[in-house]
């Protein structure tokens, strides 16, 4: 059972509460269906409580895997982004993730995968844009007129055709 969310004064309260039910005589499988846990964790906590008192009950932080790139360094990055890549010698003016890996190890020496690009990207509040594809020969008043003439006059209509509704109703009722 994976450890609950919430912030480091919940968890301790979690766990206190836990060891005074232990405390009051309740078994380690009663105080953790009482909690919510595993009787393995109110084990762990008394015991860390018998070697280390109190304050062994405390949340201790587990940071992950350190940032590939700091925050100065990420804040360049969004500077090189906001220019476009165009300036990084690009010949359109779309970022893929592909052309952000290349740029980051060009500029900063730190290789990311491209898959990985996408979650940096979201975590510096970024989205992805996806252009939308039109031919450069686009006529926009020409679609117009052709949706107005040539859609009607060719879209097929069944002959008679009326809305009616599946229900059987009684006109008295009405």
């Amino acid at each position: 059972m994976p450890r609950l969310k919430g912030s480091a004064d919940l968890l301790e309260d979690r766990r206190r509460r836990a060891l005074a039910l232990l405390d009051d005589g309740l078994s380690l499988n009663e105080v953790g269906r009482q909690i919510g846990c595993n009787p393995s964790s109110v084990m762990r906590w008394r015991d860390a409580r018998r070697h280390g008192g109190a304050d062994a009950l405390q949340v201790r932080f587990s940071p992950g895997r350190p940032l590939k790139l700091a925050a100065g360094k990420r804040k360049r990055l969004v500077r090189l982004l906001l220019k476009g890549p165009m300036a990084q010698g690009y010949r359109t003016n779309l970022w893929t993730t592909l052309r952000i890996a290349e740029m980051v190890e060009r500029e900063f020496g730190v290789r990311y995968h491209p898959d990985h690009i996408g979650r940096l990207m979201h975590s510096l509040g970024w989205t992805p844009q996806k252009p939308e594809r039109r031919a450069l020969e686009r006529n926009e008043e020409e679609i117009e007129r052709w949706k107005k003439e040539e859609w009607p006059r060719i879209k097929k209509t069944l002959q008679g055709w009326v809305p009616i509704s599946s229900l059987q109703t009684n006109r008295a009722s009405c």
